[in-house]
């Protein structure tokens, strides 16, 4: 494989990988967590309750058993939309073809354990782009302002990265476009931060130091004041070498996303302000992810598992771990035996979604280096111009 072939198909398996393990935990407490499976979750769990086709919260969805969720769904619509563009993407992408693929083409939903459409798995958050562009005929660029401020945008936002590899700002331009049919405020932020991140670190010679300086060079408001937070408390930490450090750097991610978090203690019972849009306020899920991966030093298992069994939104911060480390690491660092049995209980080939992505970032990537050469020589020759005017002058 290229190096873009190899970063795209191990962002798109990694951010899976951590979505399937996730779903399994998310909603719950770590303490609720360990009591459930006795200890730490440490690989593919079955569901919550036996009868999850019956048991509330959780029905009608399968979690757990490697199924992915609406995260990796999502995503994989995404590259669909680039594939067939070929080109960077923007809110009228969402309206004009991503809102076709969520109501028009069944597929198979493995929480439900059937075909469906997409647009019968996604969370009300995400049936906004529907409601708003498909049958509002909202302007794209707006549609997703009075939508609920959560993950939902960021939980998909890795091929945008990817599409921008190595361009950071690029990338979280794109992804602050883009998104504006679906989230506002933080959650809007959120996406295009990370976008930029999973820019980073498919760059070659990426550490975890670019991924750091490129979130705090793109994040506004809440947002940045969320990452810095996380950068200042776990930039030097040692990774955690047993059960107990596992659960103090957790408790101590916590901690220090709490003060931004809108939805409050208890992940069931919201806050009055939960998910509201805000100058001051960011999503959990992202600063929360940069914490676990700063915590394991973008180790990708340790990242991976610190999130799923942080609970709370686990399948969405597991995912972005995911996305982050397996950018930097590459396929060699998402354990190939979670690839497949997830692939082969989701029916999905994931590898395949993210050779299909890399073939469109490489005609995208192309793109970029005509239009970055005619710009040079527009520059140029203004350049040029200017000189011979002032000579001229003179």
């Amino acid at each position: 494989m290229t190096w873009l072939e190899d970063r795209a198909v191990a962002v798109i398996t990694g951010a899976a990988v951590g979505d399937a393990l996730g779903g399994a935990t998310e909603g719950w407490t770590p303490e609720q967590i360990e009591e459930r499976h006795g200890g730490r979750v440490t690989g593919i769990v079955g569901p919550w309750y036996p009868n999850w086709r019956d048991a509330r919260p959780i029905a009608p969805y399968h979690k757990g058993d490697g199924h992915i969720t609406d995260d990796t769904l999502m995503t994989c619509a995404l590259v669909e939309v680039y594939a067939k563009r070929r080109a960077h993407l923007d809110a009228y992408a969402v309206a004009e073809d991503l809102v076709p693929l969520m109501i028009g083409e069944p597929r198979w939903v493995p929480e439900l354990e059937s075909s469906a459409l997409l647009l019968q798995r996604v969370f009300l958050a995400e049936k906004w782009i529907v409601a708003r562009l498909h049958y509002g005929h909202v302007d794209p660029r707006e549609a997703g302002a009075g939508n609920v401020v959560n993950c939902g945008a960021a939980m998909y936002i890795a091929p945008v990265g990817i599409a921008n590899a190595g361009d950071p700002r690029g990338a979280y331009a794109e992804a602050i476009d883009l998104t504006g049919a679906h989230q506002s405020s933080y959650g809007r932020e959120a996406a295009g931060v990370l976008a930029a991140m999973v820019a980073a670190a498919v760059a070659p010679g990426a550490g975890l130091d670019d991924v750091v300086e490129a979130a705090l060079a793109v994040a506004h408001d809440g947002t940045a004041e969320a990452l810095r937070a996380v950068v200042d408390a776990f930039a030097d930490s040692t990774p955690p070498s047993t059960d107990e450090q596992e659960r103090a750097l957790a408790r101590r991610v916590r901690e220090t996303v709490a003060p931004f978090d809108s939805v409050g203690p208890h992940y069931r019972e919201m806050s009055m302000d939960a998910r509201r849009p805000s100058r001051t306020k960011s999503i959990e899920e992202l600063p929360a992810a940069l914490g676990l991966v700063l915590g394991h030093r973008g180790d990708y298992r340790g990242s991976v598992l610190a999130s799923v069994n942080y609970g709370r939104d686990a399948d969405s911060i597991a995912s972005m771990a995911g996305a982050i480390c397996a950018g930097l690491g590459g396929t060699a660092v998402v354990p190939a035996e979670w690839v497949d049995a997830i692939g082969e209980a989701s029916r999905m080939d994931l590898r395949a979604t993210g050779r299909l992505m890399a073939s469109a970032a490489a005609d995208i990537l192309r793109a970029d280096r005509e239009r970055a050469l005619e710009r040079i020589a527009g520059i140029d020759a203004l350049d040029a111009r200017g000189a011979a005017v002032i000579g001229e002058g003179a």
